[in-house]
Order: C-alpha cells, then structure tokens, then sequence
C-alpha cells in the first residue's frame, strides 16, 4: 500500500524543520493558477535546504489557488492590481534573511535553495537562477527552450529572484509603474549599485509555455502597450534587452543548425512577437488620450 500524502499541517511542520541554517522567505504570485499551483508548492516543499517559508500573494483568484495555497502555508495574501504590487508586499511580509521570488507556473530543481543560499555565502547578493522550458506542452514550448539555451551564459536577458534581504529593501522592490518588465528593471537596478551577481546551474522549469501563436501574439501585444515605461526607466541596458538581434543568439548558432526545425519555428515565434509588441506600442497614444485596444483576454 502506498503511503498516504501528507496533510497540509505535515507539509508546513516540514518546511520549518531544520532550524540551524538561515530562513528563506518563498515568495509566489498567483492569479487562478490552480491548474500548477500544487507541482510549484511541491517543488519548494521538496527543497533540500530548511528552513523555508513559503509567502503567496493572490490577485484575487476566481478558482481554487487560495484553497490549495492555505494547504502549504498560513501566509496567504489578496493583493492587486498587478505583480508588481503583489511581490512588492509579500517582499515587505517576509521575515527570512533571504528572499526568493517565484511564478506559480514554475517548478524548481530540489537543489535551488541549498545552491543558492551557499553561491550568498560566498559574497554575491544576489542570485540568477536558470530558466528552462516543459518541452511537452507544444511545438513552441519547444521554440522558447531553444531560447532559453542561449540565455544561460547571457548577462543581458537575465533577471535575479534570489537576493539577500537587505538587498531587496535597498533596492524597494519592483517599479510598480512597470506591468511588464519589472524584473529587468530591477535586474538593471541592482547592478548600477554594484552589488555582486552569482549563477548557479540547477533551475527552474516554465509549465506554462504558449501553445499557439494566438498566446504568443496575445502576451506580447500587451506587453507592448506597457513597453514605453520601461525603456524610459532604463535607457542605458533597456534597448539592448529587447532587440530581436541578440548576441546570446549568435553565440549559440551550432544548436539552431542543429535543429533546423525549431530554428525555423523561432524566426515565426520573433517575428509574431515583434510585430504584436509593435502593434501594441503603435496603440497607445500620448497620456490622456484612448489607445486602440486595452489588455487581450488570455
């Protein structure tokens, strides 16, 4: 007979245990993600590293995220309007001494916390931690780990989620202006301070890569509406980061010719991307005035 899973007081009891080593403050966003919340919240669960805490920040979810989150923690939070906002508080309701930011469609590699919190212990403030894709959930899921691949050595196209503390207070957060690309910003932020930036290899996998390109053009036309603040905040690094033509590309050109496949499926996936991005900038008109289209359902 197989054991039965544990109750939600097991799983709490469990992320605290070990009290010898510094606490970590887990902080995820959710909005009606309870199709991935429970693999996410498993994941940190399954952590090797104690002691954790987990912080969820819910923007007023419709499904069963809230229900499913109070399974794993008692620190369960309504906050809106976006995730700027959102992570900004639960940064301010963390008690650990190192703060990690986390979607609730990722789940993470057993060893990220232990990495990390040993790549701090070596002087660096804050961590990159690895993205990569669930190449099952379609053809273009497949196109971004391609993408992704050519991230993992890139200082360009990266953002930290792992920072001590006092870090993260310094810095006050995200730019709660900022819908999209808040991360960046913030990533661009904290190295105009000078504070030091570690890698580590184990990472994170995205569940929720798009499935058609109706998502792709969706997701990056309002990401374009959103765009103009952006770059204006960070004129110095904020062109170079979103440029179709990126060196990271060009750096890895041997593993799109070996797969011409997805390399051809990446030329749509950018071209579908830019050209909604552009749409969605060419939409917005000057403060005060009605643009063409708002925020697309999905």
């Amino acid at each position: 007979m197989s054991a039965s899973a544990p109750t939600p007081a097991q799983r709490k009891a469990n992320l605290t245990s070990g009290q010898g080593d510094a606490l970590v403050s887990v902080v995820v966003g959710t909005k009606n993600s309870a199709v991935t919340l429970r693999r996410c919240l498993d994941s940190v669960v399954d952590q090797t590293y104690r002691p954790i805490e987990i912080v969820l920040v819910d923007n007023f979810s419709t499904d069963d995220t809230v229900a499913i989150a109070k399974e794993y923690t008692d620190r369960v939070y309504s906050i809106g309007p976006e995730r700027s906002s959102q992570y900004n508080y639960a940064f301010r309701a963390a008690q650990g001494d190192y703060i990690y930011r986390i979607d609730s469609d990722f789940v993470l590699d057993p060893r990220i916390v232990r990495e990390a919190t040993d790549c701090l212990s070596r002087g660096f403030d804050v961590v990159l931690v690895p993205d990569t894709t669930d190449t099952s959930v379609s053809f273009w899921a497949r196109v971004r780990s391609l993408e992704k691949l050519c991230f993992l050595d890139d200082g360009w196209n990266v953002a930290a989620r792992f920072f001590r503390a006092p870090v993260q207070q310094a810095l006050g957060g995200y730019d709660e202006d900022l819908v999209a690309g808040e991360d960046y910003d913030l990533h661009n932020r904290l190295l105009r301070a000078g504070y030091r930036v570690g890698r580590i290899l184990h990472g994170e996998v995205h569940l929720a890569e798009p499935r058609t390109l109706r998502e792709i053009w969706d997701k990056h036309y309002f990401y374009g509406t959103t765009l103009r603040a952006f770059l204006e905040r960070n004129d110095d690094r904020g062109v170079r980061q979103v440029l179709p033509v990126r060196t990271s590309y060009l750096r890895h050109w041997r593993d799109f010719v070996q797969n011409p496949d997805l390399a051809a499926g990446f030329l749509v996936y950018q071209s579908v991307k830019y050209i909604a991005a552009w749409r969605g900038w060419s939409s917005v008109k000057s403060p005060g005035e009605p643009h063409d289209g708002g925020r697309p359902s999905g």
